[in-house]
């Protein structure tokens, strides 16, 4: 499971403040809870995946990271993880292939469609395994985006921030940053935009100032 850009927008984007407990759904090779892990000082980061091979990658790279003794990780689908934590947030780079093509190639099948992991899942998880003031974070291709927001709010559970990106301002929009709360408020500023690239291969001064942290050429 390659890091790949979803990973890092949702791991560097999602609000961390006053989080003491995290659940990653899907963590694949655990970029997403390391990156909690590494914005935060005490956070407990549990973590879950269905893959062998995903789960031998996760492994690995949590034992290696300075924040191990805060990372736990459980080989289980979402829908038959059992605990009696309630978590402050809930973040996920859920499968979003609904009805498409499925590739050879097993893992990243599984990675990418929802039979593995549904919408409906994933907010039922949520309902179940939030603490009443917890919170839930995706990303998400625009169209599976708004109808995950549409879902959510069927849920009762509320959007309070959005943001869209794109890798260049000529581009079509890629990604739906998302975060959702039981609390009903209203939503934070409205849709705020993202850009990857200025111009050429030079990243905007704000994907920069988001992701620098992560990445060596920050």
């Amino acid at each position: 499971m390659k890091v790949g850009t979803d990973g890092v927008l949702l791991g560097a984007w999602v609000d961390v403040s006053d989080v003491d407990n995290v659940l990653d759904v899907g963590t694949g090779s655990g970029v997403i809870a390391l990156m909690i892990a590494q914005r935060t000082l005490a956070t407990r980061v549990d973590a879950v995946e269905i893959n062998q091979e995903a789960v031998q990658d996760a492994r690995e790279n949590f034992e290696q990271a300075p924040w191990t003794r805060r990372l736990n990780l459980y080989h289980t689908p979402i829908q038959l993880y059992l605990t009696e934590c309630k978590y402050d947030l809930i973040i996920s780079n859920p499968p979003f292939f609904i009805n498409s093509y499925k590739p050879v190639d097993e893992p990243r099948s599984t990675a990418r469609h929802t039979e593995s992991l549904s919408f409906q899942n994933l907010l039922k998880a949520a309902d179940q395994l939030l603490n009443p003031h917890g919170r839930l974070a995706v990303i998400l291709p625009p169209a599976e985006g708004l109808h995950f927001k549409t879902l959510a709010q069927a849920a009762g559970m509320t959007c309070i921030r959005h943001w869209t990106f794109r890798t260049r301002r000529n581009k079509p929009v890629e990604r739906l940053l998302l975060e959702f709360s039981k609390i009903h408020k209203l939503p934070d500023q409205g849709e705020v935009l993202l850009y990857e690239y200025d111009s050429g291969e030079v990243w905007t001064k704000e994907y920069t100032a988001l992701t620098r942290e992560f990445y060596l050429k920050a």
